[in-house]
C-alpha cells in the first residue's frame, strides 16, 4: 500500500459530500489520506480494530468471510462512491470480514478518530452517509434472503437484475467478476452457475457472451426470482 495525495476538488463531487457546504467538505478534505492498493492485497482483516473507513475511488475490494475449513464467502463487492468499513468505524468494533482488492485501488482514508470529532461539530456531513449505509443494509437483508430461501437459480436470476438496476441498462450487462468469485457471492460453485445460465439461455431468457449477457426476458428472471422453477 502507498499513500496518494487527494484530489480535493473530487471529493464535493461524490454523491455522499455533494450537498455539503464549501465549509465541511474542506474540514473533510484536511482529515482524509489517500492510499493506493495493488491487485490482491489485504486491506484489513476479520477481527482488526477499525480505524477508520475508506470511501473507493477507481477499483473494486471484496469483502468476504473464510470458514473453518478456509472456504471463502463473499458478502458483497464495493466499488467507486461507495463505503467500506464504515458500520465498524462508527460502532467502535473490530472490521467483521476481510476485505481485499480485486484490481488496482485507490481510496480515501478517513480515520475514525478524527471523523467523529467533526462530525460532532458538523453533524451534516454524517446524513448523506446514513443513507448510503441503509442502503447497505438492504443489500444484506436481500443477500441473506436469497442466500437462506430461494435455490441458486433464484439467486442467480436476482443478482442478473441487481446489475441491470444498478447499470440502468435496458438489456445488456456485463458480469464483472470471475465465474468463482460470482459463484462464491452466491453460495454455489461455478459449474453450477455455468448450467443454470446454460438452462437459462436454452430457454431464450438470456444470452451469454464471455462476460456480457444480454437478457431477452426480465419477466421470466423475476419469475425465477420469485420461484418458478427452471
Amino acid at each position: 500500500m502507498k499513500k496518494e495525495s487527494a484530489d480535493r476538488g473530487r471529493l464535493a463531487r461524490l454523491p455522499l459530500f455533494q450537498n455539503l457546504s464549501d465549509e465541511a467538505v474542506s474540514k473533510l478534505e484536511h482529515i482524509l489520506a489517500g492510499r493506493e492498493f495493488p491487485k490482491n492485497m489485504t486491506i484489513f482483516s476479520e477481527g482488526d480494530e477499525a480505524a477508520g473507513f475508506y470511501i473507493i475511488c477507481r477499483g473494486r475490494v471484496k469483502v468476504f468471510k473464510l470458514s473453518a475449513d478456509g472456504k471463502e464467502q463473499i458478502l458483497h463487492i464495493v466499488g467507486p462512491k461507495e463505503l467500506l468499513g464504515a458500520v465498524s468505524a462508527f460502532a467502535g468494533n473490530p472490521y467483521p470480514a476481510n476485505a481485499d482488492t480485486m484490481e488496482k485501488t485507490v481510496a480515501y482514508f478517513f480515520p475514525r478518530r478524527e471523523f467523529l470529532a467533526l462530525v460532532r461539530k458538523e453533524p451534516s456531513i454524517v446524513m448523506n452517509m446514513m443513507a448510503n449505509l441503509a442502503m447497505r443494509l438492504q443489500h444484506f437483508t436481500r443477500v441473506i434472503e436469497n442466500l437462506s430461501l430461494k435455490e441458486v437459480p433464484g439467486r442467480l436470476a436476482a443478482y442478473l437484475l441487481y446489475l441491470c438496476r444498478r447499470s440502468e441498462c435496458r438489456e445488456s450487462i456485463e458480469i464483472d467478476v470471475s465465474k468463482a468469485q460470482l459463484a462464491s457471492l452466491l453460495g454455489t460453485i461455478p459449474e453450477t452457475i455455468s448450467r443454470i445460465l446454460r438452462k437459462m439461455s436454452e430457454r431464450g431468457i438470456l444470452s451469454v457472451s464471455g462476460r456480457k449477457v444480454k437478457l431477452h426476458n426480465k419477466k421470466a428472471l423475476q419469475d425465477i426470482v420469485n420461484g418458478e422453477s427452471l
